[in-house]
């Protein structure tokens, strides 16, 4: 599955690593590995990809450097896919969620994660004890807030970036 996904400062990744540390259990995202997915793309061999890439670019097209803040800790008790309790940071983005809903005009929403459903977010860890995942989401932390100037396409299969686009698009 490809898709656009917001580049992280180091800041966010620190964060999520170091509250990773507090589910022992859980399996939290290697170091380097964090990722916030703006929307999902589609999936195919690399002409696919090179097809899917040109349709995201053109609705990227005038697209703006926006402001994304980290606000605090929340789970998904139930994942959509995967192990449950999903820990993951909360993110504010009025900017995002707009990039969010233009991309699924374009790209059809994945049922229960995209469209009406989407809920921007770094992941901390999946599964684990649900009470160690309750007193981290009663966790306080230090916003942290910048601005997006670029998106990185991201290969999930292979895990890893494919190419970037720099804002303004």
């Amino acid at each position: 599955m490809y898709s656009l996904n917001v580049s992280l400062p180091s800041s966010v990744t620190a964060l999520a690593g170091r509250l990773a540390r507090d589910l022992p259990r859980a399996q939290a995202r290697p170091r380097g590995e964090h990722t916030m997915v703006a929307k999902r793309l589609g999936s195919g061999d690399h002409a696919a990809y090179a097809r899917i890439e040109a349709r995201a670019r053109d609705a990227l097209r005038g697209t703006a450097p926006f402001t994304v803040r980290i606000a605090g800790v929340e789970q998904f008790e139930t994942a959509v896919t995967g192990p449950s309790p999903v820990v993951y940071l909360a993110v504010e983005s009025p900017g995002l969620r707009a990039l969010h809903e233009r991309l699924c005009a374009e790209f059809d929403p994945v049922d229960g994660m995209e469209g009406d459903a989407y809920v921007p977010h770094v992941t901390v860890a999946r599964g684990g004890n649900p009470a160690a995942a309750e007193r981290l989401v009663d966790r306080e932390i230090d916003p942290v807030e910048w601005t997006v100037e670029d998106l990185v396409f991201h290969d999930a299969e292979r895990g890893q970036s494919v190419s970037r686009v720099s804002l303004p698009a």
